[in-house]
């Protein structure tokens, strides 16, 4: 991990690594950084420690999904606005803005991408060519647009070191889950990424009561509670080719009050790969929640 007093190194520093191992090697600070922000405390979070470090930050409000909060937390002059969809806009926007660098962070409603999205001519020539049309696929694209604008598209790591899961125990759970069956869950959710569905999986006793798709993890946790099942572990974990450019699995306060209603006592994350956001309060909510949390080995 990074050294705990990384945050507060001067803006110009020479080495990258010591702002954020996820930065790359010939990363200059000096220059602009644009937060592509949706849902959630992902983007808020990636803006503060991003301040601290001297970065500076301008942002992309995507249209009724980034919270008000980080908005205002931007002076108007360092700040641009798009539609769920307006590739050809967004491209104007990073542009306008100076961004050098541009990195994308928080959840976009899924269900924008059959419904209220607001192509533009940009994003209808981008999706006309794309085969398969998914999450993935879809900001893969618009990631490759903004590189062939000369803007550079960072991991969406940056700055959250910290946060990384760990290999091992982080909060004891009231409930015991038999190694034979966190084996299970794990290899179900490492097949379930390997094919692209989803990230996360519920199981109990050797039993898949739930797989996480395209609805997102909350959504299959409330599907798994509804079995009332004993001794059920939810597993997260990345993809064998994840993009963390624009998707990196998350953990939060929201998921962890989710499992609570659908009783599901554990969750194994895969360590270095799931962000809990943000990692000491999400320890403390487990704990006083009494969910179990642990880190597993990377595969």
């Amino acid at each position: 991990m990074c050294p705990a007093n990384w945050l507060i190194l001067p803006s110009k520093a020479k080495n990258p690594a010591l702002m954020s191992r996820f930065l790359p090697d010939d990363f200059d600070s000096s220059k602009s950084l644009a937060l592509i922000a949706g849902q959630g405390i992902y983007p808020q979070l990636l803006a503060e420690r991003a301040r601290k470090a001297g970065i500076s930050l301008r942002l992309i409000e995507l249209g009724g999904e980034t919270s008000p909060e980080l908005v205002k937390s931007f002076a108007t002059s360092e700040r641009s606005a798009v539609k769920v969809g307006q590739v050809g806009k967004l491209l104007k926007e990073l542009k306008k803005v100076g961004a050098s660098y541009a990195i994308m962070a928080g959840r976009v409603t899924p269900g924008k991408l059959f419904r209220g999205l607001h192509p533009d001519l940009k994003a209808i020539r981008m999706l006309a060519g794309l085969k398969r049309k998914n999450a993935e696929t879809i900001f893969g694209a618009i990631g490759k647009e903004i590189e062939k604008a000369g803007i550079q598209l960072l991991d969406a790591r940056i700055f959250m070191d910290e946060d990384l899961a760990e290999e091992g125990v982080l909060v004891q759970g009231k409930e015991k889950i038999i190694p034979e069956y966190l084996k299970h869950g794990i290899e179900i959710a490492r097949e379930n990424a390997r094919l692209d569905v989803g990230q996360g999986v519920v199981v109990s006793e050797g039993t898949v009561l739930a797989v996480e798709a395209f609805e997102g993890t909350n959504a299959m946790l409330e599907r798994a509670g509804k079995f009332g099942a004993k001794n059920c572990l939810f597993v997260k974990v990345s993809k064998p080719r994840q993009d963390t450019r624009f998707d990196v699995p998350v953990l939060g306060l929201h998921t962890l009050q989710e499992m609570k209603k659908a009783g599901i006592g554990n969750v194994a994350l895969e360590s270095d790969s799931v962000l809990l956001l943000d990692k000491p309060q999400v320890v403390a909510e487990a704990r006083k929640l009494g969910i179990g949390l642990a880190g597993v080995t990377k595969s």
